[in-house]
C-alpha cells in the first residue's frame, strides 16, 4: 500500500491512498474540514468527512503528472513505468506548478 499526503498550499489536505489490489481512496483530513469547509482541491470531490474511492487515479490527481516529453524524462530519470501512476505522482508533483502538493509517506515497513 502507497501513500501520500496531498498539501493545499501549506496545509494538509488529506492523505491519498493505493491500496495492495490497485484502488485509490482519498480521504480529507479532519484538522482541514472543520477549519477549511469550503477550500475543496476539485469540484469534483467537495470537502467532506466521506472517502473518496475509485478504480482509477483520481483525474485532478493524474492531472498533476507531466504528460509528453516531461513525463518521458521523469520516467527515464526515476526509472518509473510510465503507467504506474501513483508512483509518478509521488516523484513528480511534490513541488507542483499551483497550490497542491503531494508528499510520499513513507511505508511502515520500510
Amino acid at each position: 500500500m502507497r501513500k501520500a499526503a496531498i498539501f493545499y498550499k501549506e496545509l494538509l489536505a488529506g492523505i491519498l491512498t493505493e491500496t495492495d489490489e490497485g484502488d485509490y481512496n482519498f480521504q480529507y483530513d479532519e484538522k482541514y474540514i472543520k477549519d477549511y469547509p469550503k477550500q475543496f482541491l476539485t469540484f469534483t470531490m467537495p470537502v467532506s468527512n466521506k472517502r473518496y474511492t475509485d478504480k482509477r487515479l483520481f483525474p485532478f490527481f493524474e492531472g498533476l503528472i507531466p504528460e509528453g516529453w516531461l513525463l518521458d524524462i521523469a520516467s527515464k530519470n526515476w526509472k518509473i513505468n510510465p503507467n504506474d501512476r501513483m508512483g509518478l505522482l509521488m516523484a513528480c508533483c511534490q513541488n507542483c506548478i499551483g497550490a497542491v502538493s503531494v508528499q510520499p509517506i513513507p511505508d511502515e515497513d520500510e
